[in-house]
């Protein structure tokens, strides 16, 4: 092999796993926007200072006529496509 092509071959596996790495870092980011994330020094982050943590404490929680009322909704709207069809 001559080292213009041993070259071309180090650099792919290089940029090839920095891609990755890249791809990798941004997917995980993107899907654990809830889950507590680690300070970079490995340790868990403290109470209160990851401000994704304090956000995403998931919906309000409904009340029953609130509860009723939705299904009430869902049920007319169920009755009017089996009218209608």
């Amino acid at each position: 092999m001559n080292m213009d092509r041993i070259i071309k071959m180090v650099t792919r596996i290089l940029m090839r796993k920095a891609i990755n790495k890249g791809v990798s870092a941004g997917i995980d980011a993107a899907s654990g926007a809830g889950r507590k994330r680690q300070a970079p020094n490995g340790a868990a982050p403290e109470q209160g200072t990851d401000p994704q943590v304090q956000q995403t404490s998931g919906p309000p929680k409904l009340t029953q006529q609130q509860r009723r009322a939705r299904r009430a909704v869902r049920q007319a709207r169920r009755a009017a496509r089996a009218a209608k069809g």
